[in-house]
């Protein structure tokens, strides 16, 4: 394949990574619709042997994809890179008592990270995915979508990313590591779309994923049980769950499997029929108790108004000191009023217009509006 332009067809050339569900699918048939040499790519990852994995189902169903659309089909295994880099990342920080975010790695480092260096070495000029956010340059958006990518290298405007249409399927938050010159090769055809209209389209391009039920769960590992999965690396250590004021309420199997805010996982041995649930308000990780509430928003120590993020990246431009935003601090969580103070260029601090409860190691988004401006990793 050469690089760059197809000088025969005056073409560009897209690599889409074809998951085997129906956002990729149509997002392969949109870019083939509007011009595009379109080859579909399959991404193998690692899989623990003791987890069930459905990759060759998954990679069947987007060779029919690709066979239906008469597109080249080609497997990248970055089965090593998701092992180092998402994997060993999530298993390392839970068992430090944090509390990441796999899917902003799988992000970062597979798919616009292995995949996308890989793509533009075999001569793609642009990779592609179903992911639901969009992405422009300058002041002006365009629902045109796909011609505004094509145009948005042509100015001297950043190029921005912007929330999706559909914001019960936006994805934005997972993106915030992204950086100019990986946007420049990306585009994102789905992001303009509801999901029901993603669903309308796979119908009338006759894809054969078009009935299939969207995945849920981990990047690529799919709907795990999170704390099953750690208990094969982490050993468990019972230990005590505790109220407010220090009395012994019920046990749990390990403080690191357990997060900030979380009500599951753990057992109340005392407890009222009129008690509501209990809530972690904090974890001490060298006696390995779980401090719990009924009022998650209680006053304690561990909730703040101010955050020092670190890693920071900001994709189009440096949130302003006087300027009010918003924030998430977790996928699909409210839209939390902020201000964000620059401490260093990968650091900064967040200030909450009411305290919040975040755990060490999530990631707090910041968005202009419907802009997503980067983010950060809470120290």
């Amino acid at each position: 394949m050469k690089k760059g332009v197809d000088t025969k067809r005056g073409r560009k050339t897209v690599f889409v990574g074809l998951s085997g569900g129906v956002d990729s699918a149509v997002s392969a048939a949109l870019l083939q619709k509007d011009g595009y040499e379109v080859v579909g790519v399959f991404i193998k990852t690692w899989h623990p042997d003791f987890l069930e994995c459905n990759e060759e189902e998954e990679r069947r169903d987007a060779m029919r994809v690709a066979a239906h659309l008469d597109i080249p089909f080609l497997t990248f295994d970055l089965e090593d890179v998701y092992k180092n880099e998402v994997a060993d990342y999530m298993i390392r920080e839970y068992k430090a008592g944090r509390t990441p975010n796999p899917d902003v790695m799988c992000n970062k480092e597979v798919k616009f990270g292995a995949f996308l260096k890989k793509a533009i070495a075999m001569g793609a000029d642009y990779v592609a995915t179903g992911h639901y956010t969009q992405a422009s340059s300058g002041n002006i958006f365009s629902q045109d979508f796909l011609q505004s990518n094509v145009n948005r290298s042509k100015n001297n405007f950043p190029t921005r990313l912007f929330k999706a249409k559909d914001p019960s399927k936006d994805q934005s938050y997972f993106l915030w590591t992204l950086n100019q010159k990986q946007l420049e090769r990306i585009l994102f055809p789905v992001g303009r779309l509801k999901k029901s209209e993603v669903r309308t389209l796979a119908k009338r391009f006759k894809l054969p994923v078009a009935e299939k039920k969207d995945s849920q769960g981990i990047c690529f590992l799919g709907s795990i049980d999170l704390k099953e999965f750690l208990k094969h690396y982490i050993k468990e250590k019972k230990g005590k769950v505790v109220n407010e004021i220090g009395e012994v309420i019920g046990f749990h199997d390990g403080v690191v499997f357990h997060t900030l805010g979380e009500r599951h996982g753990f057992t109340i041995t005392k407890k009222l029929p009129t008690d509501g649930p209990y809530y972690i308000i904090s974890k001490d990780l060298k006696k390995n108790i779980l401090v719990v509430s009924q009022n998650r928003n209680i006053s304690n120590s561990n909730i703040l108004t101010n955050y020092r993020i670190e890693n920071t990246n900001w994709i189009s431009e440096i949130p302003k000191s006087e300027k009010h935003y918003t924030a998430q601090i977790r996928y699909h969580g409210e839209f939390l009023d902020c201000t964000v103070k620059i401490i260093s260029k990968d650091s900064a601090e967040i200030v909450f217009a009411k305290p919040v409860l975040v755990a060490a190691g999530q990631s707090v988004v910041v968005y202009d509006g419907n802009v997503c401006l980067g983010g950060g990793v809470v120290k």
